[in-house]
């Protein structure tokens, strides 16, 4: 189900000058505000989770996984090289599954890695709070890889659509309508977060239990359904 040609020529494509320095720019962007805040307020638990909940978890990871996500197929689909990767004597779920591992493996390290660093700048993992926003953000990577390069497959237009869900469903109407927050990974992965962590600096409106399964539930749908929408591609070449 892994192939390390179409491995090698996706994180190539991932991490190309110009899409490394967007994907870079956020992680970036965290740990400068980390050590401004830290300067300026000292270790605070309280601060240190609204920073990283508020920015890392809310905004970084979702947006960083729009990019690997949609980035890891959809320039191939739009340019037309992706019918010289079908015209390869490889499975379609094997093609998408190697690209969503590509795409999980670049989500993490460009968000969960700066997430510890930001932690362990704002508080030195008081109360956890570093661990557990880190554990958030590599299991948010896996449902946002999953979903996002879904997208990627499906429509010429996932970057938009993904960037309208991660920050316009989740960041606005997850934060004012009770039941979107249900239908949240961000939510899903904070229930993950409260687990670890313990205590009341980081909640979530979802249930642990209900959190893993939509985790999963999600992961495997849209890894399945883009599997299913790439082989309907080559078909339609065919044709």
């Amino acid at each position: 189900m892994y192939d390390p040609t179409v491995a090698r020529l996706t994180y190539r494509a991932l991490l190309g000058r110009r899409r490394a320095l967007i994907l870079g720019a956020l992680p970036l962007l965290l740990i400068v505000i980390s050590v401004a805040v830290r300067a300026l307020s000292g270790a605070d638990d309280q601060t240190a989770a609204d920073v990283l909940g508020g920015f890392a978890i809310a905004t970084m990871v979702p947006i960083i996984g729009v990019i690997a996500g949609t980035g890891a197929i959809g320039p191939e689909i739009d340019d037309g090289s992706v019918v010289y990767l079908l015209a390869k004597p490889l499975k379609r779920p094997a093609i998408i599954f190697t690209k969503l591992i590509v795409a999980i493996a670049v989500t993490m390290v460009f968000s969960a890695v700066p997430t510890m660093i930001a932690g362990l700048i704002l508080n030195g993992n008081g109360q956890q709070i570093a661990v557990a926003y880190t554990i958030a953000a590599l299991v948010a990577s896996i449902a946002y890889s999953a979903l996002f390069l879904l997208l990627g497959t499906v429509s010429r237009h996932a970057v938009v659509f993904g960037l309208v869900y991660a920050l316009v469903w989740e960041a606005l109407f997850g934060s004012l309508v009770p039941g979107a927050r249900t239908l949240s990974v961000q939510q899903w992965s904070l229930a993950v977060a409260h687990k670890v962590a313990g205590g009341d600096l980081i909640t979530s409106d979802v249930g642990l239990t209900t959190a893993v399964l939509l985790l999963v539930a999600v992961t495997v749908l849209a890894t399945w359904y883009a599997g299913h929408k790439l082989r309907s591609l080559k078909l339609a070449g065919e044709e």
